[in-house]
């Protein structure tokens, strides 16, 4: 049987991109594309058959690395790997601390990339070229240690946690996903246990702290990488 992809990616030129990457590694490939993580949560649950899931981290609706953490909590058994312009090393550490199976920097070649999802198809771990794990610090220890617990939440109360980070009351919450306030309270309680936080206002201060802004004001400047897009613009 033929491997199938799920490219989940906002911009269409971007996903033809990878679609050439792939069929240049497996020319059989199916692949089923995604614009928003809502799309690519149904198509998972629509075909079970999907062998890995390609991801861009900044996807509308999404916040840091809420994407990836939702993926790799309502399917912990499906490789996903994130390929993206935001490739510094700290950005590539958290995430794969957030559970990536790899990651590619959308400044890579296509031939790059295809060579990337074969390592990772054939039980590989990829990372960009030149990537160094940042030093060990307090700030990263502890952004590590965040994303751990952020891992530990059940999709539903991930998703309470979004919708608190958005500054919803309890009863904005329960509307939205149709539940009652009880079971709303109920999820919070979870999530600051889980968080190892005491009020609703610690649980999204250590949250933010795995958003890329977060990431990135802890690092110097440097000039963004150049976005060839597989290599085919």
């Amino acid at each position: 049987m033929s491997a199938h992809f799920l490219v989940v990616d906002d911009h269409p030129l971007f996903r033809e991109a990878l679609q050439l990457a792939i069929h240049g590694a497996y020319p059989d490939a199916r692949i089923t594309e995604a614009a928003s993580i809502a799309d690519a949560k149904h198509a998972i649950s629509a075909s079970r058959d999907i062998d890995m899931v390609l991801l861009d981290l900044c996807m509308p609706g999404t916040r840091g690395f809420d994407g990836l953490i939702e993926l790799r909590a309502l399917f912990p058994k499906l490789p996903v790997v994130v390929v993206s312009a935001l490739a510094e090393n700290r950005v590539v550490h958290e995430a794969m601390t957030c559970g990536a199976a790899g990651f590619i920097s959308k400044a890579a070649r296509k031939n790059e990339l295809a060579e990337a999802i074969s390592d990772v198809m054939a039980g590989s771990v990829t990372l960009p070229q030149g990537y160094e794990p940042p030093p060990v610090d307090a700030a990263s220890s502890a952004n590590a240690d965040i994303a751990k617990r952020c891992a530990t939440l059940t999709p539903q109360q991930y998703r309470v946690l979004q919708l608190l980070r958005q500054g919803k009351l309890n009863k904005q919450i329960a509307h939205e996903l149709d539940v009652g306030e009880t079971t709303v309270k109920a999820h919070v309680s979870e999530i600051l246990r889980k968080l190892n936080v005491a009020s609703r206002t610690q649980a999204v201060i250590e949250a933010s702290k795995i958003d890329f802004d977060g990431i990135r004001a802890t690092q110097s400047a440097q000039p963004a990488a150049p976005l060839h897009v597989g290599g085919v613009v």
